[in-house]
C-alpha cells in the first residue's frame, strides 16, 4: 500500500491524471478533476506549497494615474521612466502609426485603444470593441491587423478614421477556438507576410497538428504556410535588424519545478524545418517526464538563450532607435511579465539582450526593474516598443497603462 501511495503521488505531481484510472480495484481513487483542458492549475502536484501557487488577477479597472508605480521602476543611470498613459485597460500589445498614433492591444478585455496627441495631451479612446483576445496587432501601410482567438482581421487607413473606425474585416477565420494559449501575437515579416503563432492548447500534452505552431499568411489572408513547429505558446516576436530573421520569447511548460523548465528565446534559422522541442524536449537539454520517452532533445532547435524559471518573457524588441547608447543598438529588449508558480517570484522586469555578431546570445543584463515589491506585483510589464522618437514604450496590463523610456538630456517630442 505504501508503494502504490507513492505512485500515485508521483503521478499526480507529474500531472498524468489519465494514468490514475488504472489504478489496482481497492486503491484509492482521485476525484475527477473539474478543471478544463488547459486550464493553468490542471497538473499543479498535490502538496500545499503548490496549493498556494496561483494566477495573479490584474485589478478591474485600470488604476489612477497618481497610484502608478512609476517612482518605484529602476532604469540605469542616464535613463528616464516616466507615464506615457493611464486608463489603458489591460494594456498589452504596442504598435505605432505612420501619423504617430500608438495602438494598443488587450488579452482579456474586448477592445483596442488609441492613443492620440490632442491640445497638447494624450487622448485614449477606444477604436475596435466587441473582440475576442484581440492580443495580437500590428500596422503595415496604414492597415491595422487584429489577431484575435480564431481570427485575423484588418482596418484600413485606421490613422484616418480614428474618430469614427469601422468594423474590422475578417480576412482569414479557420482557427483553433482553444482558449488555453489561444491568443496571438502578430508581426508583418519581410516578405510583406503576417506571421502569428497558435500555442499548444494545455500546459503539457501532444498538441494536434494545428497547433504549437508558427504561422504565415499573405496579407490578404490567403497562403497559410508552417514555419516552425514544437512552440508551446509565443507573445513576443521581431526581426533582426541585419539578418532579417525571427527571433522570440517562449514560454515552457508549468508544474514541473519551481526552478525548471527555464523560457527561451529563440531562432527561426530554417523556416519551414525548425522544431523547437514541446512536448518532447524543455528549455533544449531536458526531455518531458511524459512526452519525451523514445526521444532525444538534440533532435530539436536549440534555443538561443534561456530566460529564467517561469519568467514568463513576452514582448520583445530589437532596439533600433539612436537615442540609447551605442551599446543597446541592434540588441533585444523584453518584457518579463513575471512567474506566478514559483514561491519566491522572479521576472517583473525588463532585461537587455546583448547578441554576438553572428546574431547568437552573448548576455543578458537587467534594464528596468522595480515591478516586484516584497514578492508582489505592483505592476507587469507586457510588451515594449521603440517609438519614432527613438525613446521606448512599456506596457503593463496590471496597471493598464503605458510608460516612456527616454535616455539622456533629450526633449524629443512623442512622435
Amino acid at each position: 500500500m505504501q508503494r502504490l501511495t507513492l505512485t500515485r503521488n508521483l503521478l499526480l505531481a507529474a500531472g498524468v491524471v489519465s494514468l490514475l484510472g488504472a489504478m489496482p480495484a481497492g486503491a484509492q481513487q482521485p476525484l475527477p478533476n473539474p478543471l478544463p483542458m488547459g486550464h493553468p492549475l490542471l497538473g499543479r502536484p498535490d502538496t500545499e506549497e503548490a496549493k498556494r501557487l496561483a494566477p495573479v488577477a490584474p485589478p478591474p479597472l485600470p488604476t489612477p494615474a497618481e497610484q502608478l508605480p512609476v517612482a518605484k521602476l529602476k532604469v540605469p543611470q542616464g535613463f528616464k521612466i516616466e507615464l506615457y498613459a493611464a486608463g489603458v485597460d489591460n494594456a498589452r500589445t504596442l504598435r505605432q502609426g505612420d501619423n504617430g498614433t500608438v495602438f494598443v492591444s488587450s488579452r482579456i478585455k474586448d477592445k483596442i485603444h488609441a492613443i492620440v496627441d490632442k491640445n497638447g495631451k494624450r487622448e485614449v479612446k477606444v477604436i475596435a470593441s466587441g473582440l475576442h483576445r484581440p492580443n495580437g496587432i500590428v500596422l503595415h501601410n496604414g492597415t491595422l491587423y487584429i489577431a484575435e482567438l480564431s481570427q485575423i482581421s484588418k482596418i484600413e487607413n485606421i490613422e484616418s478614421n480614428l474618430d469614427n473606425p469601422p468594423k474590422p474585416t475578417v480576412i482569414f477565420s479557420d482557427l483553433p477556438k482553444e482558449e488555453a494559449h489561444g491568443w496571438k501575437f502578430l508581426t508583418v515579416g519581410p516578405d510583406n507576410k503576417l506571421y502569428f503563432q497558435v500555442g499548444a492548447p494545455c500546459n503539457i500534452c501532444m498538441p494536434s497538428e494545428r497547433h504549437a505552431t508558427i504561422y504565415r499568411l499573405n496579407l490578404d489572408g490567403s497562403g497559410l504556410e508552417v514555419v516552425a513547429k514544437g512552440i508551446r505558446q509565443i507573445v513576443g516576436m521581431d526581426w533582426h535588424p541585419v539578418s532579417k530573421q525571427l527571433y522570440f520569447t517562449e514560454n515552457s511548460r508549468d508544474w514541473l519545478s519551481e526552478d525548471i523548465p527555464e523560457d527561451k528565446l529563440n531562432r527561426v534559422a530554417q523556416p519551414g524545418k525548425d522544431n523547437f522541442g514541446f512536448p518532447y524536449c524543455h528549455q533544449g537539454n531536458i526531455p518531458d517526464s511524459e512526452f519525451g520517452w523514445g526521444h532525444s532533445c538534440d533532435e530539436f532547435t536549440k534555443p538561443l538563450a534561456l530566460l529564467g524559471p517561469h519568467t514568463a518573457p513576452l514582448g520583445m524588441r530589437f532596439y533600433t532607435g539612436s537615442q540609447f547608447p551605442a551599446d543597446y543598438r541592434n540588441q533585444i529588449i523584453v518584457a518579463r511579465h513575471g512567474s506566478w508558480n514559483r514561491t519566491n517570484k522572479i521576472g517583473g522586469d525588463l532585461v537587455l539582450i546583448k547578441l554576438n555578431p553572428d546574431g547568437t546570445f552573448g548576455s543578458m543584463e537587467p534594464f528596468v526593474t522595480g515591478f516586484i515589491e516584497n514578492n508582489n506585483y505592483v505592476g507587469r510589464p507586457a510588451d515594449v516598443m521603440v517609438k519614432k522618437d527613438s525613446s521606448l514604450l512599456v506596457s503593463d496590463d496590471y496597471n493598464g497603462a503605458v510608460y516612456r523610456i527616454s535616455y539622456g538630456n533629450s526633449r524629443a517630442q512623442a512622435q
